[in-house]
């Protein structure tokens, strides 16, 4: 039975819980976010359609994530539905759960480093709560802005400098558009026109753009970035200056995108 203090899951509230034990009408859980407390997961809620047998859907000490659809506080009953939880809500929700633990590991490295308590811990994480949604989104800001970036929280000095060791540790999230360039010049020097258009291009910004020779008169050109927004931005002068400077001299440009990647952070 629940004490006064035990916080309890809301109707329609996404969760992560792990399957303890498999009946016949369906399995019970623990709330990996509220302390393990039990959940019922009824045998109706596994899958849509008839499900002859739990085990198959199933099994003991899974992880799933759940829809809370009844919560009685007096009795501490959660039930719970898996059919009802689609594709994107367990991805976002695993993301999320990811989020928080990396966030926990990184908060436990500024503790050690800083040598503060738990209490200084709750208050910094407060602090951080009021700029960001989750802890490690801190540390992702501070990686790809600088420490400044969390100037207005007024965490004391050695803090501040745990924080930015930690996030040194940070391979920061980024994304890659790639294309193909076609790129054609007939006159008798062609071969170095190409050359020095592409190069005079992407001048200054060899770290995030690659160019790589396939064969006349093919060149894939990727551009690494944050976000796509950012290597939109960087890609479309780079293409334009390009172009500018092949069709000046009589030849002819067209570029044709690859699928872009995102890699995660980690």
């Amino acid at each position: 039975m629940a004490t006064e203090a035990q916080e309890l899951p809301e109707i329609g509230e996404i969760v992560v819980a792990t399957i303890t034990k498999l009946t016949d009408h369906g399995a019970y859980v623990s709330l990996d976010e509220y302390g393990g407390l039990q959940g019922f997961l009824h045998v109706s809620e596994i899958a849509p359609g008839w499900v002859r047998s739990v085990s198959k859907f199933v099994r003991e000490g899974e992880k799933k994530v759940l829809l809370v659809k009844k919560v009685n506080p007096n009795r501490s009953e959660i039930d719970l539905s898996l059919k009802q939880v689609s594709k994107e809500q367990q991805k976002k929700k695993l993301l999320e759960v990811k989020r928080i633990e990396k966030g926990q590991t990184l908060m436990q490295a500024v503790k050690d480093s800083a040598g503060i308590s738990d209490k200084e811990v709750e208050k910094i994480e407060d602090a951080v709560f009021t700029k960001y949604n989750f802890v490690y989104d801190m540390f992702l800001d501070v990686v790809t802005k600088g420490i400044s970036a969390i100037e207005e929280l007024k965490l004391p000095k050695k803090v501040l400098s745990a924080i930015e060791e930690a996030s040194s540790k940070i391979k920061p999230p980024s994304v890659e558009i790639r294309g193909i360039c076609e790129i054609t010049c007939n006159r008798s020097n062609g071969i170095e026109v190409i050359k020095n258009a592409i190069l005079e291009a992407i001048a200054g910004q060899e770290s995030t753009i690659n160019v790589t020779y396939i064969g006349a008169p093919k060149y894939r050109l990727s551009v690494k970035g944050q976000d796509f927004k950012t290597a939109e931005r960087t890609l479309k002068p780079i293409l334009e200056k390009i172009q500018k400077a092949i069709e000046k001299n009589n030849g002819t440009f067209s570029f044709t995108r690859e699928e872009s990647k995102k890699t995660r952070e980690s």
